[in-house]
Protein backbone atom coordinates (compact mmCIF):
# COMPACT_ATOMS: atom_id res chain seq x y z
CA UNK A 1 0.00 0.00 0.00
CA UNK A 2 1.25 3.46 -0.88
CA UNK A 3 1.19 6.14 1.80
CA UNK A 4 -2.43 6.18 3.04
CA UNK A 5 -4.49 9.31 3.34
CA UNK A 6 -5.19 8.57 7.00
CA UNK A 7 -3.50 6.42 9.63
CA UNK A 8 -5.71 5.28 12.51
CA UNK A 9 -3.99 4.07 15.67
CA UNK A 10 -6.15 1.54 17.52
CA UNK A 11 -9.07 -0.59 16.35
CA UNK A 12 -11.95 -0.17 18.79
CA UNK A 13 -15.47 0.70 17.65
CA UNK A 14 -14.65 4.37 17.02
CA UNK A 15 -11.58 3.54 14.94
CA UNK A 16 -13.49 0.99 12.86
CA UNK A 17 -16.40 3.36 12.24
CA UNK A 18 -14.00 6.14 11.27
CA UNK A 19 -12.08 3.87 8.90
CA UNK A 20 -15.23 2.57 7.22
CA UNK A 21 -16.75 6.04 6.86
CA UNK A 22 -13.57 7.57 5.40
CA UNK A 23 -13.17 4.61 3.05
CA UNK A 24 -16.72 5.13 1.88
CA UNK A 25 -15.73 8.62 0.71
CA UNK A 26 -12.80 7.29 -1.28
CA UNK A 27 -10.01 7.87 1.24
CA UNK A 28 -7.27 5.28 1.71
CA UNK A 29 -7.03 4.29 5.37
CA UNK A 30 -4.49 2.26 7.32
CA UNK A 31 -5.57 0.89 10.71
CA UNK A 32 -2.73 -0.10 13.04
CA UNK A 33 -3.45 -2.34 16.05
CA UNK A 34 -0.80 -3.29 18.60
CA UNK A 35 -2.57 -6.53 19.64
CA UNK A 36 -2.89 -9.70 17.61
CA UNK A 37 -6.55 -8.91 16.81
CA UNK A 38 -8.74 -5.90 16.22
CA UNK A 39 -11.66 -4.83 18.39
CA UNK A 40 -10.53 -2.99 21.51
CA UNK A 41 -13.13 -4.01 24.12
CA UNK A 42 -14.84 -6.35 21.67
CA UNK A 43 -13.38 -9.84 21.96
CA UNK A 44 -15.01 -13.26 21.56
CA UNK A 45 -13.39 -16.49 22.74
CA UNK A 46 -14.11 -19.96 24.10
CA UNK A 47 -12.66 -19.16 27.52
CA UNK A 48 -14.52 -21.64 29.75
CA UNK A 49 -15.20 -24.91 27.90
CA UNK A 50 -15.27 -26.08 24.27
CA UNK A 51 -18.38 -24.94 22.42
CA UNK A 52 -19.19 -22.11 24.85
CA UNK A 53 -18.70 -18.78 23.03
CA UNK A 54 -18.21 -15.75 25.28
CA UNK A 55 -17.91 -12.04 24.62
CA UNK A 56 -15.08 -11.41 27.05
CA UNK A 57 -15.80 -7.71 27.58
CA UNK A 58 -18.44 -5.70 25.63
CA UNK A 59 -21.54 -7.62 24.57
CA UNK A 60 -24.62 -5.38 24.25
CA UNK A 61 -25.03 -3.17 21.17
CA UNK A 62 -28.09 -1.01 21.79
CA UNK A 63 -25.96 2.14 21.47
CA UNK A 64 -24.63 0.95 18.12
CA UNK A 65 -27.91 0.01 16.46
CA UNK A 66 -29.43 3.35 17.50
CA UNK A 67 -26.43 5.40 16.33
CA UNK A 68 -25.87 7.54 13.22
CA UNK A 69 -22.91 5.27 12.45
CA UNK A 70 -25.17 2.23 12.17
CA UNK A 71 -27.65 4.19 10.08
CA UNK A 72 -24.82 4.90 7.65
CA UNK A 73 -23.06 1.52 7.73
CA UNK A 74 -25.66 -1.02 8.84
CA UNK A 75 -26.72 -2.28 5.42
CA UNK A 76 -23.13 -2.76 4.29
CA UNK A 77 -22.19 -4.53 7.52
CA UNK A 78 -25.19 -6.83 7.08
CA UNK A 79 -23.92 -7.68 3.59
CA UNK A 80 -20.78 -8.91 5.31
CA UNK A 81 -22.64 -11.17 7.71
CA UNK A 82 -23.59 -8.99 10.67
CA UNK A 83 -26.78 -10.13 12.44
CA UNK A 84 -28.23 -9.18 15.81
CA UNK A 85 -30.22 -11.27 18.27
CA UNK A 86 -32.95 -9.73 20.40
CA UNK A 87 -35.26 -10.43 23.31
CA UNK A 88 -38.50 -8.69 24.22
CA UNK A 89 -37.26 -8.20 27.80
CA UNK A 90 -33.98 -6.26 27.67
CA UNK A 91 -33.47 -5.64 31.37
CA UNK A 92 -34.69 -6.38 34.87
CA UNK A 93 -33.70 -6.32 38.51
CA UNK A 94 -33.71 -8.92 41.28
CA UNK A 95 -33.28 -7.95 44.94
CA UNK A 96 -32.14 -10.12 47.88
CA UNK A 97 -35.69 -10.51 49.19
CA UNK A 98 -36.84 -11.89 45.82
CA UNK A 99 -38.70 -8.77 44.70
CA UNK A 100 -38.08 -8.13 41.03
CA UNK A 101 -39.14 -6.15 37.99
CA UNK A 102 -38.76 -6.77 34.26
CA UNK A 103 -38.78 -4.17 31.48
CA UNK A 104 -40.10 -5.10 28.04
CA UNK A 105 -39.95 -3.32 24.70
CA UNK A 106 -43.68 -2.51 24.96
CA UNK A 107 -44.31 0.82 26.69
CA UNK A 108 -47.96 0.18 27.46
CA UNK A 109 -47.05 -3.17 29.01
CA UNK A 110 -44.31 -1.53 31.06
CA UNK A 111 -46.66 1.14 32.38
CA UNK A 112 -49.14 -1.53 33.43
CA UNK A 113 -46.49 -3.77 34.99
CA UNK A 114 -44.86 -0.98 36.99
CA UNK A 115 -48.23 0.35 38.13
CA UNK A 116 -48.95 -3.14 39.42
CA UNK A 117 -45.80 -2.96 41.54
CA UNK A 118 -46.66 0.52 42.83
CA UNK A 119 -49.68 2.54 41.78
CA UNK A 120 -48.60 5.59 39.79
CA UNK A 121 -45.00 4.46 39.22
CA UNK A 122 -45.86 3.05 35.82
CA UNK A 123 -47.48 6.31 34.78
CA UNK A 124 -44.35 8.16 35.88
CA UNK A 125 -42.22 5.78 33.80
CA UNK A 126 -44.35 6.59 30.76
CA UNK A 127 -43.89 10.29 31.41
CA UNK A 128 -40.12 9.96 31.91
CA UNK A 129 -39.39 8.00 28.73
CA UNK A 130 -41.97 10.09 26.91
CA UNK A 131 -40.04 13.19 27.96
CA UNK A 132 -36.89 11.79 26.37
CA UNK A 133 -38.90 11.14 23.20
CA UNK A 134 -40.33 14.65 23.16
CA UNK A 135 -36.90 16.22 23.66
CA UNK A 136 -34.97 13.78 21.48
CA UNK A 137 -33.77 16.40 19.00
CA UNK A 138 -32.08 18.49 21.67
CA UNK A 139 -30.85 15.64 23.87
CA UNK A 140 -29.36 13.46 21.16
CA UNK A 141 -28.00 16.49 19.35
CA UNK A 142 -25.98 17.34 22.46
CA UNK A 143 -25.16 13.76 23.42
CA UNK A 144 -23.94 12.77 19.97
CA UNK A 145 -23.15 15.92 18.01
CA UNK A 146 -19.96 17.92 17.56
CA UNK A 147 -20.33 20.48 20.32
CA UNK A 148 -18.04 23.18 18.92
CA UNK A 149 -19.86 23.43 15.61
CA UNK A 150 -22.38 25.48 13.65
CA UNK A 151 -25.07 22.74 13.78
CA UNK A 152 -24.94 22.65 17.59
CA UNK A 153 -25.00 26.43 17.80
CA UNK A 154 -28.00 26.44 15.45
CA UNK A 155 -29.68 23.72 17.54
CA UNK A 156 -29.31 25.64 20.81
CA UNK A 157 -30.32 28.93 19.23
CA UNK A 158 -33.42 27.31 17.77
CA UNK A 159 -34.33 25.69 21.08
CA UNK A 160 -33.86 29.01 22.91
CA UNK A 161 -36.17 30.68 20.41
CA UNK A 162 -38.79 27.93 20.61
CA UNK A 163 -38.76 27.42 24.39
CA UNK A 164 -37.52 30.78 25.52
CA UNK A 165 -34.02 31.24 26.99
CA UNK A 166 -35.17 30.81 30.59
CA UNK A 167 -37.07 27.60 29.86
CA UNK A 168 -34.10 26.18 27.97
CA UNK A 169 -31.85 26.98 30.93
CA UNK A 170 -34.38 25.30 33.24
CA UNK A 171 -34.44 22.18 31.06
CA UNK A 172 -30.64 21.95 31.06
CA UNK A 173 -30.57 22.52 34.81
CA UNK A 174 -33.07 19.71 35.38
CA UNK A 175 -30.90 17.45 33.24
CA UNK A 176 -28.07 17.84 35.76
CA UNK A 177 -30.07 16.15 38.54
CA UNK A 178 -28.45 13.01 40.01
CA UNK A 179 -30.17 9.65 39.70
CA UNK A 180 -30.85 9.52 43.43
CA UNK A 181 -32.74 12.81 43.29
CA UNK A 182 -34.76 11.64 40.29
CA UNK A 183 -35.57 8.17 41.61
CA UNK A 184 -36.45 9.21 45.15
CA UNK A 185 -38.78 11.98 44.03
CA UNK A 186 -40.32 10.14 41.07
CA UNK A 187 -40.91 6.56 42.28
CA UNK A 188 -42.38 5.15 45.48
CA UNK A 189 -41.26 1.55 44.89
CA UNK A 190 -37.77 0.56 45.99
CA UNK A 191 -37.86 -2.20 43.36
CA UNK A 192 -38.47 0.25 40.53
CA UNK A 193 -35.74 2.52 41.89
CA UNK A 194 -33.51 -0.56 41.88
CA UNK A 195 -34.43 -1.24 38.25
CA UNK A 196 -32.77 1.99 37.08
CA UNK A 197 -30.10 2.80 39.67
CA UNK A 198 -27.54 0.26 38.34
CA UNK A 199 -27.75 1.58 34.80
CA UNK A 200 -25.91 4.79 35.67
CA UNK A 201 -22.87 2.61 36.36
CA UNK A 202 -22.83 1.59 32.68
CA UNK A 203 -22.34 5.25 31.80
CA UNK A 204 -19.32 5.51 34.11
CA UNK A 205 -21.29 7.43 36.75
CA UNK A 206 -22.66 6.86 40.23
CA UNK A 207 -26.19 7.56 41.46
CA UNK A 208 -25.11 10.74 43.26
CA UNK A 209 -23.26 12.19 40.26
CA UNK A 210 -24.69 15.17 38.39
CA UNK A 211 -26.45 14.25 35.12
CA UNK A 212 -26.80 10.58 36.17
CA UNK A 213 -30.58 10.96 36.40
CA UNK A 214 -30.88 12.20 32.83
CA UNK A 215 -28.56 9.54 31.42
CA UNK A 216 -30.58 6.85 33.21
CA UNK A 217 -33.75 8.17 31.56
CA UNK A 218 -32.01 8.12 28.18
CA UNK A 219 -30.95 4.52 28.78
CA UNK A 220 -34.49 3.59 29.83
CA UNK A 221 -35.81 5.09 26.60
CA UNK A 222 -33.18 3.31 24.47
CA UNK A 223 -33.76 -0.10 26.09
CA UNK A 224 -37.51 0.17 25.68
CA UNK A 225 -37.20 1.34 22.08
CA UNK A 226 -34.40 -0.92 20.81
CA UNK A 227 -33.83 -3.63 23.43
CA UNK A 228 -30.42 -4.99 24.40
CA UNK A 229 -29.23 -6.83 21.27
CA UNK A 230 -26.13 -8.98 21.00
CA UNK A 231 -24.29 -10.05 17.85
CA UNK A 232 -25.25 -13.47 16.53
CA UNK A 233 -22.30 -15.76 17.08
CA UNK A 234 -20.42 -13.22 19.19
CA UNK A 235 -18.99 -9.72 18.83
CA UNK A 236 -16.23 -11.23 16.67
CA UNK A 237 -18.73 -11.29 13.81
CA UNK A 238 -19.21 -7.53 14.04
CA UNK A 239 -15.43 -7.18 13.81
CA UNK A 240 -15.30 -9.53 10.83
CA UNK A 241 -17.97 -7.46 9.08
CA UNK A 242 -16.10 -4.23 9.74
CA UNK A 243 -12.84 -5.74 8.54
CA UNK A 244 -14.44 -6.94 5.31
CA UNK A 245 -16.11 -3.56 4.71
CA UNK A 246 -12.95 -1.56 5.37
CA UNK A 247 -10.96 -3.78 2.99
CA UNK A 248 -13.74 -3.58 0.40
CA UNK A 249 -13.39 0.19 0.53
CA UNK A 250 -9.65 0.04 -0.06
CA UNK A 251 -8.47 0.16 3.54
CA UNK A 252 -5.75 -1.91 5.16
CA UNK A 253 -5.77 -3.33 8.69
CA UNK A 254 -2.47 -4.38 10.28
CA UNK A 255 -2.35 -6.23 13.62
CA UNK A 256 0.76 -6.76 15.78
CA UNK A 257 1.64 -3.23 14.70
CA UNK A 258 2.57 -1.37 17.87
CA UNK A 259 2.85 2.37 17.24
CA UNK A 260 5.68 3.70 19.38
CA UNK A 261 5.52 7.37 18.44
CA UNK A 262 3.95 9.95 16.16
CA UNK A 263 6.18 11.67 13.60
CA UNK A 264 5.96 15.45 13.54
CA UNK A 265 7.41 17.65 10.81
CA UNK A 266 7.02 21.40 10.79
CA UNK A 267 4.54 21.27 13.67
CA UNK A 268 2.18 18.82 11.97
CA UNK A 269 1.68 15.06 12.21
CA UNK A 270 2.97 13.28 9.11
CA UNK A 271 3.07 9.64 10.18
CA UNK A 272 3.98 7.12 12.84
CA UNK A 273 6.96 5.09 13.93
CA UNK A 274 6.34 1.47 14.92
CA UNK A 275 8.07 -0.36 17.77
CA UNK A 276 9.82 -2.40 15.07
CA UNK A 277 11.50 0.80 13.82
CA UNK A 278 9.44 0.97 10.64
CA UNK A 279 7.97 4.35 9.73
CA UNK A 280 4.69 4.92 7.90
CA UNK A 281 3.66 8.30 6.52
CA UNK A 282 0.16 9.67 5.96
CA UNK A 283 -0.89 12.16 3.30
CA UNK A 284 -3.62 13.84 5.35
CA UNK A 285 -3.89 12.87 9.02
CA UNK A 286 -3.03 10.65 11.95
CA UNK A 287 -6.02 9.65 14.09
CA UNK A 288 -5.47 8.12 17.53
CA UNK A 289 -8.15 6.08 19.28
CA UNK A 290 -6.38 5.94 22.64
CA UNK A 291 -6.48 7.50 26.11
CA UNK A 292 -4.91 10.91 26.81
CA UNK A 293 -2.20 9.08 28.75
CA UNK A 294 -1.22 7.13 25.66
CA UNK A 295 -1.50 10.03 23.23
CA UNK A 296 0.23 12.79 25.15
CA UNK A 297 2.58 10.48 27.04
CA UNK A 298 3.84 7.48 25.10
CA UNK A 299 3.03 8.51 21.52
CA UNK A 300 3.97 12.20 21.57
CA UNK A 301 6.41 12.26 24.48
CA UNK A 302 8.51 15.42 24.46
CA UNK A 303 6.62 16.70 21.42
CA UNK A 304 3.32 16.90 23.32
CA UNK A 305 1.92 20.42 23.86
CA UNK A 306 2.69 21.57 27.39
CA UNK A 307 -0.95 22.40 28.12
CA UNK A 308 -2.02 18.89 27.10
CA UNK A 309 0.68 17.32 29.27
CA UNK A 310 -0.54 19.30 32.28
CA UNK A 311 -4.17 18.40 31.53
CA UNK A 312 -3.29 14.72 31.16
CA UNK A 313 -1.63 14.79 34.58
CA UNK A 314 -4.95 15.98 36.06
CA UNK A 315 -7.15 13.65 34.00
CA UNK A 316 -8.99 11.14 36.19
CA UNK A 317 -9.77 7.55 35.37
CA UNK A 318 -12.86 5.90 36.78
CA UNK A 319 -13.68 2.70 38.62
CA UNK A 320 -12.37 -0.61 37.36
CA UNK A 321 -14.41 -3.38 35.82
CA UNK A 322 -14.55 -7.03 36.87
CA UNK A 323 -15.84 -9.76 34.53
CA UNK A 324 -16.94 -13.33 35.25
CA UNK A 325 -18.05 -15.89 32.67
CA UNK A 326 -19.82 -19.20 33.29
CA UNK A 327 -20.45 -22.29 31.23
CA UNK A 328 -23.52 -24.04 32.66
CA UNK A 329 -24.97 -27.50 32.12
CA UNK A 330 -28.50 -26.04 32.04
CA UNK A 331 -30.21 -22.64 31.89
CA UNK A 332 -30.37 -20.89 35.26
CA UNK A 333 -33.55 -21.47 37.28
CA UNK A 334 -34.06 -17.94 38.61
CA UNK A 335 -36.29 -17.43 41.62
CA UNK A 336 -38.49 -14.95 39.80
CA UNK A 337 -40.97 -15.20 36.95
CA UNK A 338 -39.73 -14.09 33.53
CA UNK A 339 -36.12 -13.53 34.60
CA UNK A 340 -34.84 -16.37 32.41
CA UNK A 341 -35.46 -14.35 29.23
CA UNK A 342 -33.97 -11.05 30.40
CA UNK A 343 -30.92 -9.93 28.41
CA UNK A 344 -29.24 -7.95 31.22
CA UNK A 345 -30.40 -8.59 34.78
CA UNK A 346 -29.07 -6.59 37.73
CA UNK A 347 -28.70 -8.19 41.16
CA UNK A 348 -28.66 -5.45 43.79
CA UNK A 349 -30.24 -4.53 47.14
CA UNK A 350 -31.47 -1.34 45.49
CA UNK A 351 -30.57 2.33 45.11
CA UNK A 352 -28.78 2.47 48.46
CA UNK A 353 -26.97 -0.76 47.62
CA UNK A 354 -25.70 0.64 44.34
CA UNK A 355 -24.64 3.84 46.08
CA UNK A 356 -22.84 1.94 48.85
CA UNK A 357 -20.94 -0.37 46.48
CA UNK A 358 -20.03 2.52 44.21
CA UNK A 359 -18.67 4.56 47.11
CA UNK A 360 -16.69 1.60 48.45
CA UNK A 361 -15.04 1.02 45.07
CA UNK A 362 -14.18 4.71 44.72
CA UNK A 363 -12.46 4.52 48.11
CA UNK A 364 -10.40 1.54 47.00
CA UNK A 365 -12.45 -1.10 48.83
CA UNK A 366 -13.79 -4.37 47.50
CA UNK A 367 -17.57 -3.85 47.74
CA UNK A 368 -19.26 -5.93 50.40
CA UNK A 369 -22.31 -6.47 48.17
CA UNK A 370 -21.36 -5.60 44.60
CA UNK A 371 -23.87 -4.66 41.93
CA UNK A 372 -23.90 -7.61 39.53
CA UNK A 373 -24.97 -7.28 35.92
CA UNK A 374 -25.86 -10.71 34.54
CA UNK A 375 -26.06 -11.21 30.79
CA UNK A 376 -27.76 -14.34 29.44
CA UNK A 377 -26.49 -14.62 25.84
CA UNK A 378 -27.95 -18.11 25.39
CA UNK A 379 -31.46 -16.70 25.87
CA UNK A 380 -30.97 -14.46 22.82
CA UNK A 381 -28.56 -16.55 20.76
CA UNK A 382 -28.71 -20.32 21.34
CA UNK A 383 -25.74 -20.78 19.01
CA UNK A 384 -23.44 -19.49 21.75
CA UNK A 385 -23.39 -22.88 23.53
CA UNK A 386 -24.33 -26.56 23.06
CA UNK A 387 -28.05 -27.40 23.01
CA UNK A 388 -29.60 -27.46 26.48
CA UNK A 389 -26.62 -25.66 28.03
CA UNK A 390 -26.18 -21.99 28.98
CA UNK A 391 -23.64 -19.25 29.44
CA UNK A 392 -23.61 -16.26 31.78
CA UNK A 393 -21.79 -12.97 31.23
CA UNK A 394 -21.22 -11.08 34.48
CA UNK A 395 -19.99 -7.53 34.83
CA UNK A 396 -19.22 -5.79 38.10
CA UNK A 397 -18.87 -2.09 37.27
CA UNK A 398 -17.84 -1.08 40.81
CA UNK A 399 -14.36 -2.53 41.24
CA UNK A 400 -11.40 -0.68 42.74
CA UNK A 401 -8.49 0.02 40.43
CA UNK A 402 -6.12 0.17 43.41
CA UNK A 403 -7.10 -1.95 46.41
CA UNK A 404 -6.93 -0.47 49.88
CA UNK A 405 -9.03 -3.09 51.66
CA UNK A 406 -12.24 -5.09 51.78
CA UNK A 407 -15.50 -3.44 52.84
CA UNK A 408 -16.63 -6.81 54.20
CA UNK A 409 -13.43 -7.18 56.24
CA UNK A 410 -12.91 -10.75 55.01
CA UNK A 411 -10.40 -10.60 52.15
CA UNK A 412 -6.85 -9.44 52.75
CA UNK A 413 -5.74 -6.93 50.17
CA UNK A 414 -2.19 -7.11 48.83
CA UNK A 415 0.32 -4.71 50.36
CA UNK A 416 1.01 -3.06 47.01
CA UNK A 417 -2.70 -2.60 46.24
CA UNK A 418 -2.50 -4.65 43.06
CA UNK A 419 -4.90 -7.38 41.99
CA UNK A 420 -3.60 -10.94 42.28
CA UNK A 421 -4.98 -14.17 40.87
CA UNK A 422 -5.81 -15.36 44.38
CA UNK A 423 -7.74 -12.20 45.27
CA UNK A 424 -9.54 -12.27 41.92
CA UNK A 425 -10.85 -15.79 42.54
CA UNK A 426 -11.76 -15.05 46.16
CA UNK A 427 -13.78 -12.02 45.05
CA UNK A 428 -15.42 -14.10 42.31
CA UNK A 429 -16.45 -16.56 45.04
CA UNK A 430 -18.26 -13.69 46.81
CA UNK A 431 -20.20 -13.00 43.63
CA UNK A 432 -20.95 -16.67 43.07
CA UNK A 433 -22.43 -16.93 46.55
CA UNK A 434 -24.95 -14.22 45.58
CA UNK A 435 -25.83 -16.09 42.38
CA UNK A 436 -26.35 -19.27 44.39
CA UNK A 437 -28.92 -17.49 46.54
CA UNK A 438 -30.91 -16.45 43.47
CA UNK A 439 -30.67 -19.55 41.22
CA UNK A 440 -31.93 -22.98 42.22
CA UNK A 441 -29.22 -25.63 41.85
CA UNK A 442 -26.68 -23.17 40.52
CA UNK A 443 -23.53 -24.73 42.00
CA UNK A 444 -24.33 -28.11 40.51
CA UNK A 445 -24.81 -26.60 37.04
CA UNK A 446 -21.39 -24.93 36.78
CA UNK A 447 -19.16 -26.57 34.19
CA UNK A 448 -16.47 -23.87 34.29
CA UNK A 449 -15.84 -20.30 35.45
CA UNK A 450 -13.45 -17.66 34.17
CA UNK A 451 -12.88 -14.35 35.97
CA UNK A 452 -11.02 -11.21 34.89
CA UNK A 453 -9.90 -8.57 37.38
CA UNK A 454 -9.38 -4.91 36.40
CA UNK A 455 -5.66 -5.72 36.06
CA UNK A 456 -6.42 -8.59 33.68
CA UNK A 457 -8.56 -6.31 31.51
CA UNK A 458 -5.83 -3.66 31.33
CA UNK A 459 -3.34 -6.36 30.33
CA UNK A 460 -5.59 -7.20 27.36
CA UNK A 461 -6.16 -3.57 26.37
CA UNK A 462 -3.69 -0.85 27.28
CA UNK A 463 -6.43 1.78 27.08
CA UNK A 464 -8.36 0.24 29.99
CA UNK A 465 -6.37 2.11 32.61
CA UNK A 466 -6.85 0.30 35.90
CA UNK A 467 -9.61 -1.70 34.22
CA UNK A 468 -11.68 1.44 33.51
CA UNK A 469 -13.66 0.61 30.33
CA UNK A 470 -14.97 4.16 29.89
CA UNK A 471 -11.75 5.92 28.94
CA UNK A 472 -11.76 8.04 32.08
CA UNK A 473 -14.22 9.29 34.66
CA UNK A 474 -17.44 10.46 33.00
CA UNK A 475 -18.48 12.97 35.65
CA UNK A 476 -19.80 16.24 34.28
CA UNK A 477 -16.44 18.04 34.56
CA UNK A 478 -14.95 15.44 32.18
CA UNK A 479 -17.88 15.24 29.76
CA UNK A 480 -19.38 17.21 26.85
CA UNK A 481 -17.36 20.40 26.23
CA UNK A 482 -14.78 19.32 28.77
CA UNK A 483 -13.88 15.85 27.46
CA UNK A 484 -11.12 15.01 27.74
CA UNK A 485 -9.84 18.42 28.84
CA UNK A 486 -11.40 21.71 29.89
CA UNK A 487 -9.94 23.42 26.80
CA UNK A 488 -10.71 20.59 24.36
CA UNK A 489 -12.33 21.52 21.07
CA UNK A 490 -14.03 18.60 19.37
CA UNK A 491 -11.31 16.08 18.40
CA UNK A 492 -8.41 18.45 17.83
CA UNK A 493 -5.14 17.97 19.71
CA UNK A 494 -3.30 21.27 19.26
CA UNK A 495 -1.13 19.65 16.59
CA UNK A 496 -2.13 20.06 12.95
CA UNK A 497 -3.37 16.87 11.23
CA UNK A 498 -3.40 14.94 14.52
CA UNK A 499 -6.80 13.95 15.89
CA UNK A 500 -8.04 12.20 19.01
CA UNK A 501 -11.05 9.84 19.10
CA UNK A 502 -12.25 7.03 21.38
CA UNK A 503 -13.99 6.75 24.73
CA UNK A 504 -11.86 9.52 26.23
CA UNK A 505 -13.36 12.04 23.80
CA UNK A 506 -16.89 13.34 23.20
CA UNK A 507 -19.46 11.70 23.02
CA UNK A 508 -17.65 9.43 25.49
CA UNK A 509 -17.77 5.72 26.18
CA UNK A 510 -20.10 3.11 24.76
CA UNK A 511 -20.40 1.18 21.53
CA UNK A 512 -22.04 3.92 19.46
CA UNK A 513 -18.90 4.81 17.52
CA UNK A 514 -19.79 8.47 17.97
CA UNK A 515 -16.36 10.11 17.96
CA UNK A 516 -15.21 8.08 14.96
CA UNK A 517 -18.36 9.03 13.09
CA UNK A 518 -18.08 12.74 13.94
CA UNK A 519 -14.43 13.01 12.96
CA UNK A 520 -14.93 11.11 9.72
CA UNK A 521 -17.71 13.53 8.82
CA UNK A 522 -15.46 16.48 9.54
CA UNK A 523 -12.53 15.10 7.54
Amino acid sequence: MKAPDHIIVGSGINALVCAAMLGGKGAKVLVLERNDRIGGCMRTEEITAPGFVHDVMATTFVLFITSPAFAALGEDLARHGLEFCHTATPTGVLRPDGSHAVLSTDRAANIAALNKIASGDGDRHGNDVGGIERNAGLLFGLLGGALWSYPTTKLLTGEAWRRGPRNLAAFLGEALAPARGWLETAYTSETIRALWAPWVLHAGLGPEDAFSGQIAKVIAFALEAAGAPIVKGGAKNLLAAFEALIKERGGVISTDADVASIILEGGRATGVRLASGETVHAKKSVICSVTPTQLYGRLLGRDAPEAAVDATREYRYGKGNFQIHYALSKPPAWRGEGLDKVALLHLTPGLDGVSKACNEALRGLLPEVPTICVGQPHALDPSRCPAGKAILWLQLPESPRHIKGDAAGKLAGPADGQWTAELREAYADRVEAILTNHIDGFSGSVIARRAYSPADLEAMNINLVGGDPYGGSSTIDQAFLWRPFKASRNHATGIKNLYHIGASTHPGAGLGGGSGYLLAGRL
